[in-house]
């Protein structure tokens, strides 16, 4: 085996997924701690907690911006992610997911399968990163790991494998059990954990252990036949056949490895890091990223040509940006580098807006601290300085290959405040800010009213918003008026329309025309916008273009429509500024202007003028035959609907139950776990602001509270 293939062997980009509050920062400075990273753990309730160290995140108690640390288990070394687990920063672990290779989901043994562990895990699902599981909290009141394990199975989908299993639940948890080698393990409470000694399992021990040793056994029996025949035969099983045929079942994901633990008491975190490095994949097996080779567009009339990205340091460079950091006035840009190598110095291309870039600086990341490199291989995550352009999810290529690779999915804005500087002094120093926080977090928008001097700030939800504001007044000093939130909507139509939109109109002493037919239609919610290219030959002027229809997802080009009727072919200049005039009008709407979404729209025919027809002049008809159809579609604006699951004693629950409905919600279903009743409802944004409040009040601050973005839509 070669250097490069053994660093890869070793080497392991994992996250920390969950929900809020179920322990993942407290797992993770264990991790720090006994990888020998961190010399003493802060705790989280102490705001002193290694990866949460903004000032925002010690004054919340919560995780806001992914940290990243390198850290080592005995030969293996594990680039560590820790994500936030609020709503509020999906992006966060969105982008976090995008390049890791496999997670480990944290889950309460109290609370189970809470709403955003499950939004969690199906974002690591939809990437199909191979994940472990640890049931945290083990010695909480009502910890039940079997009762977790099956909500795994019934809310995740997933065939959750137990490997550890905790003696004792609550106050009388004490130790665990080793399902694999069947050994009991305890954690010397003197050295904080550091110590652990394996005994053989007493004859109660055994007993308990029989049942899930059993389970497994079948479950890994079915991934390999070795074990199936040993298992049926009685013969001994040998240790490394069994964590051969876990880690196959992990890759494939078609298992999911579990352990028991509380990092709290510091009790089962070595036995996960040991998984992790057992059983997830190393770069090299994770799935090969797709791209676009930008050199065949090019020379390909634009047709679009699909590569695997194979993680080999040899070849040419492909990595992608999927984090950013302003220091001071300079620009650090997290890295995943897919294939070849970074070295200080390094001429590259960002790939996504066609601009050279040079590699100046490069960092091992440690939280809030940094270890400069001279080189970083294929498969590693690192932080770069010296790329001045980019933004999050831009690609990174070498000059001689350059690859696209997939970009990072947008997040829409749900909620929205207008601030306004104190003076016109400030207004200067508070753009400037508020455009170098929407590049370290693309879920901000900004948008400037010209009329009142505001500017308007949409996010994701009140905390983002709050956080906004606390760190305008700590790290710049500007402390902007405030209104109050406001909703953020989508527009959409419900019916079909055609229309028409004509551009005549002499500009700078050039007379430009343009005139396009088009027709809208109203496609299923979620779906997204789709443009559509259907040119009838037969229209009424004769000189529409033909050919089979093409369609594409809007904001993209459409891949190079040149249609012909009656030997005319249409300019590509022309076609692509009727692209433009769409996009530009589905960003804006004709009720109150909001983004238009779940629409089709086809584009029937265009009419030419010779010696006038112009790209500015089927840009601006394009942009009214839009307007038009949309006016005649029955335009209906969609708000942003919220999830809520309340967890209430059964006291309350009328109280809760009320407020739910006085607040426009529906409920969806109400379950049982234990003295505690879950509701679950859907209730419009705009109903909800101050919900949390008059929810303590009512229930006299028994109940517990989750909410989060389900979909823009009528609450019918």
């Amino acid at each position: 085996m070669s250097k490069t293939d053994a660093y890869l062997d070793k080497l392991r980009n994992t996250g920390i997924i969950a929900h809020i509050d179920a322990g993942k920062t407290t797992l993770t400075e264990r991790i720090l701690f006994y990888t020998k990273k961190i010399h003493r753990m802060g705790e989280v309730h102490e705001g002193a907690a290694t990866m949460d160290f903004t000032p925002e995140e010690q004054e919340h108690g919560i995780t806001i911006a992914s940290a990243c640390c390198t850290c080592h288990w005995g030969d293996y070394s594990i680039n560590l992610i820790d994500t936030p687990g609020h709503v509020d920063f999906s992006i966060e672990v969105e982008r976090c997911l995008r390049v890791l290779d496999g997670v480990v989901g944290v889950f309460c043994a109290v609370g189970g399968v809470e709403p955003q562990s499950e939004t969690v895990w199906r974002q690591a699902e939809k990437f199909g990163i191979p994940k472990l599981a640890f049931v945290n909290k083990m010695d909480r009141l009502g910890a039940s790991f079997k009762s977790v394990l099956e909500e795994m199975r019934t809310r995740l989908g997933v065939s959750p494998l137990a490997l550890t299993l905790p003696i004792g639940e609550g106050e009388e948890f004490e130790a665990l059990i080793d399902l694999v080698s069947l050994e009991r393990v305890d954690f010397d409470a003197a050295s904080q954990g550091s110590s652990y000694t394996r005994s053989a399992l007493s004859e109660a021990e055994a007993a308990l252990a029989a049942p899930w040793r059993e389970a497994m056994m079948n479950a890994l029996a079915d991934e390999d036949d070795a074990i199936m025949e040993k298992y049926l035969t009685g013969e001994e099983m040998p240790l490394e056949l069994l964590r051969s045929a876990i880690r196959h079942g992990t890759l494939r994901r078609s298992l999911v490895p579990v352990f028991a633990g509380s990092a709290l008491r510091n009790t089962g975190v070595q036995l996960l890091l040991d998984g992790i490095c057992a059983y997830l994949p190393n770069p090299a097996e994770a799935a090969p990223q797709e791209a676009e080779d930008t050199e065949a567009v090019k020379t390909a009339a634009r047709h679009i040509e699909k590569v695997k990205v194979t993680v080999d340091p040899k070849a040419p460079l492909s990595a992608l940006v999927f984090k950013l950091f302003m220091e001071g006035g300079r620009k650090l840009s997290l890295v995943r580098i897919y294939s070849g190598e970074l070295r200080e110095g390094l001429d590259c291309l960002n790939v996504t807006r066609g601009k050279a870039e040079k590699i100046s600086r490069i960092f091992r990341l440690n939280a809030d601290s940094r270890d400069q490199l001279n080189e970083a291989r294929a498969g590693d995550i690192v932080a770069v300085q010296g790329l001045r352009s980019v933004c999050t999810g831009d690609s990174i290529a070498a000059l001689e290959r350059r690859l696209l690779l997939e970009n990072i999915t947008a997040y829409r804005p749900v909620i929205s405040i207008a601030i306004e500087p104190k003076n016109s002094g400030e207004g200067e120093k508070l753009d400037e800010v508020l455009q170098r926080l929407q590049l370290e977090d693309p879920t901000l928008q900004v948008e400037l009213d010209e009329a009142s001097g505001q500017r308007v700030v949409s996010g994701m939800g009140e905390l983002h918003l709050e956080v906004l504001l606390e760190r305008l007044k700590r790290e710049y000093g500007l402390i902007p008026r405030a209104g109050n939130p406001q909703v953020v909507c989508q527009e959409t139509v419900l019916k079909s329309a055609e229309a028409s939109g004509e551009f005549d109109r002499e500009l700078g002493e050039v007379r430009h025309y343009g005139q396009v037919t088009l027709r809208v239609a109203p496609r299923e919610r979620g779906s997204g916008n789709l443009v559509r290219w259907a040119f009838d030959s037969g229209s009424q002027t004769g000189q529409a273009a033909s050919g089979a229809a093409q369609e594409r997802p809007s904001g993209k080009s459409s891949g190079g429509v040149s249609g012909q009727s009656s030997g005319q072919s249409w300019p590509a200049a022309w076609l692509e500024a009727v692209d433009r005039g769409i996009d530009d009008s589905l960003q804006s709407g004709v009720l109150q202007g909001f983004p238009l979404q779940d629409v089709l729209v086809e584009v029937l025919s265009m009419q030419r003028r010779d010696g006038s027809s112009s790209p500015a002049g089927y840009h601006m008809a394009a942009v009214a035959a839009l307007k038009n159809a949309l006016a005649e579609a029955k335009p209906v604006l969609l708000e942003p609907l919220m999830h809520l699951e309340i967890s209430v004693p059964d006291s309350h629950l009328g109280a809760a139950l009320n407020l739910i409905s006085t607040h426009g919600g529906k409920v969806s279903d109400l379950l049982e776990r234990g003295e505690v009743k879950i509701v679950k409802a859907l209730a419009p944004m705009r109903e909800l602001f101050g919900f949390s409040t008059y929810l303590r009040s009512s229930t006299q601050g028994r109940a517990g509270l989750i909410m989060r973005f389900e979909r823009f839509d009528i609450l019918g």
